[in-house]
């Protein structure tokens, strides 16, 4: 059984808006719960819903909501934001179903492997988008100063 780390709560950068902000908190507020999930679905739950709201973090951050039109996924909408991202939102996006499995209650769709696997992939893009947005807020800021 792999070994789990346990990742801490963290606060934003200087320089990002609130919602932003928000969104990383809740992002990493859901790999604690996943962390500490006892069941492959839950932890998948949680590690696949972190990812979503680090996703919605750089939307928030780089796109205007008033730009958005129509219903698309977070992960459509990456693609388009932060093209760069564009594998990570394939892979989440590719999940989806098997989110929508277990909310409809299908808990024994997810094993404990995949479980484990999508935690480790959402640790990981989570903290690519907060390495890219919170330097992205410091070079702004540097500029400003």
């Amino acid at each position: 059984m792999p070994v789990k780390t346990l990742r801490a709560l963290r606060s934003a950068a200087p320089g990002l808006s609130g919602r932003t902000a928000e969104l990383l908190q809740r992002a990493d507020a859901e790999l604690v719960a996943a962390q500490f999930s006892s069941e492959p679905w839950e932890q998948f739950t949680h590690a696949h819903l972190a990812a979503l709201r680090a996703g919605a973090a750089v939307l928030a951050e780089r796109q205007p909501l008033s730009a958005r039109r129509g219903p698309r996924t977070v992960w459509e909408l990456l693609d388009r934001v932060a093209p760069e991202m564009n594998r990570w939102s394939a892979y989440f996006a590719a999940g989806a179903g098997l989110r929508a499995a277990v909310d409809a209650g299908r808990f024994d769709a997810v094993s404990a492997e995949r479980a484990e696997q999508v935690l480790c992939h959402a640790e990981d893009f989570l903290d690519l988008v907060r390495a890219e947005l919170e330097g992205a807020a410091e070079l702004e800021a540097a500029r400003a100063g």
